[in-house]
């Protein structure tokens, strides 16, 4: 982005306008449905969601703005009245008039938004500022047959703007066929093309909040690596840790929307795929190469031959709705945090005892880290047990605050452009509390448990029937 790039007057008011209208959480479930034939139809009707929807997030301010400025900006496509009429008609086959499903509450958040398991950090942004939980603008493409969310009334947000109450729109699964002038592929091109140019201007958005964060303790006066929100070091760290949650919630959030919508354009059909969304994401597959890229990593940082063994037991067949690159980060920086407990417990020279059996597991050696995998009638439940010592009992809320690390040496490169899917071993203490929100964001959730002196089990919850709506702040 350039330097020179001013927020006018002008500008903010627009972002003020737009900030007062609730969002609309949608479900991986509805988005499968509404993606999987996509037309020129169903692609524009995609595009004019996003414009409305994607500025609703503005945190980084000047980036976000800049953003936003293009999107509402975009040229607009003028469309003949029977053109525009066929994107919300009825269709003459019954069997392409089925509304969308309704999206549900994330059963783990109903009592308070992302409240997680540490209280002391303060009020939860739901109790903090009255929000009322739920959508968007409140005309997204991909809701069902009265959707509203909870939206239905006003409430406040982010310094006490008045949420608008939002119009309700049903939309279907398919458009009715009609022929859409050139104009709309080249529209829905065009505006693809902005949306990727966006995607990555924000890519470095997280290691460059992380350093503000950083600088923000400095200047506090708070020890690297104590983290955020506590109250032993609140000054006002309590308000930095929920906004944090709030940030990055819409990050995951508004990324997702831009790639499902770039794939939905540019990518060949595939028969598991929509967008990015893989229809039939195998676990056993996800959870295998995040175990040997979590030990490539461990062996690397700690220069070992071979590092502690992961014993995985999963059904090799299990399948379900999921984005493959989500579970793949959440599992991956836990692992991390499991053979990094265990080589620090016993030692990097440990593994000198281990002896690989004909059954190729190590003897004698370090323990193993157990991933095992169930699947219920509404979860699909991940455990990921260590003895790597445990957590002692009074650090536990800490782990889940930004900025929490033991590993000494926190830094952050000025020039680091990495995405959120590419880290260290360890050391900027952003891999538990993300790995929640991944988690969280299509209806699931993240609990650790640790029995201090011995080790720790955490548990995936994904949700398996991919139809809870996104947690949106």
């Amino acid at each position: 982005m350039s330097a020179a790039f001013r927020i006018s007057n002008a500008l903010w008011q627009k972002i003020h306008h737009f900030a007062s209208f609730p969002q609309t959480g949608v479900s991986l479930q509805q988005m499968v449905l509404f993606g999987q034939h996509p037309s020129h139809g169903t692609l524009l009707k995609a595009s004019h969601f996003l414009v409305e929807e994607l500025p609703s997030i503005r945190k980084v301010k000047n980036w976000y703005a800049q953003s936003f400025e293009e999107l509402i900006n975009f040229p607009p496509l003028s469309l003949s009245p029977a053109a525009r009429q066929s994107l919300y008609a009825r269709s003459d086959k019954e069997d392409m008039n089925i509304y969308l499903p309704d999206s549900v509450p994330n059963p783990s958040l109903m009592p308070s938004y992302l409240d997680g398991d540490a209280a002391e950090s303060g009020p939860t942004y739901g109790e903090k500022e009255g929000i009322v939980h739920g959508s968007r603008a409140g005309n997204s493409p991909y809701k069902g047959s009265g959707n509203s969310g909870g939206n239905g009334v006003c409430g406040l947000r982010n310094g006490n703007i008045k949420l608008r109450v939002p119009v309700e729109r049903r939309y279907y699964a398919q458009t009715p066929s009609h022929t859409y002038p050139p104009g709309v592929h080249d529209y829905n091109a065009r505006f693809t093309k902005t949306l990727e140019a966006i995607k990555r201007r924000h890519d470095p958005t997280v290691t460059t909040v992380a350093q503000g964060v950083l600088e923000w303790q400095r200047a506090k006066g708070i020890k690297s690596g104590m983290g955020v929100g506590l109250p032993a070091y609140r000054q006002g760290g309590g308000e930095v840790q929920a906004w944090l949650d709030r940030f990055y919630m819409s990050r995951i959030g508004i990324r997702f929307l831009i790639g499902q919508h770039v794939a939905l354009n540019n990518q060949q059909p595939h028969k598991d795929y929509v967008g990015i969304i893989c229809t039939q994401a195998n676990v056993h597959d996800i959870l295998q190469e995040a175990i040997e890229n979590a030990r490539f990593v461990c062996e690397e940082h700690y220069a070992m031959f071979r590092g502690p063994p992961v014993q995985l037991i999963c059904p090799s067949d299990l399948t379900f709705p999921y984005v493959p690159g989500h579970l793949s980060h959440i599992v991956f920086e836990l692992l991390k945090n499991s053979l990094r407990a265990v080589v620090e417990r016993f030692g990097p020279d440990y593994e000198d005892r281990s002896v690989e059996d004909p059954s190729g597991w190590d003897k004698g050696g370090y323990p193993p880290i157990k991933v095992i995998v169930v699947e219920g009638s509404e979860d699909i439940t991940i455990k990921i047990s260590d003895e790597g010592g445990g957590i002692p009992r009074s650090a536990i809320p800490l782990i889940w605050t930004y900025m929490y690390t033991t590993m000494a040496g926190q830094t952050i490169d000025q020039d680091f452009q990495a995405d959120d899917f590419q880290a260290p071993m360890a050391g900027f203490g952003y891999g538990l509390p993300l790995s929640r929100l991944y988690a969280r964001y299509f209806g699931g959730d993240l609990r650790l448990i640790s029995m201090d002196g011995f080790g720790t089990d955490v548990y995936i919850h994904l949700n398996k029937l991919s139809s809870s709506r996104e947690p949106l702040p």
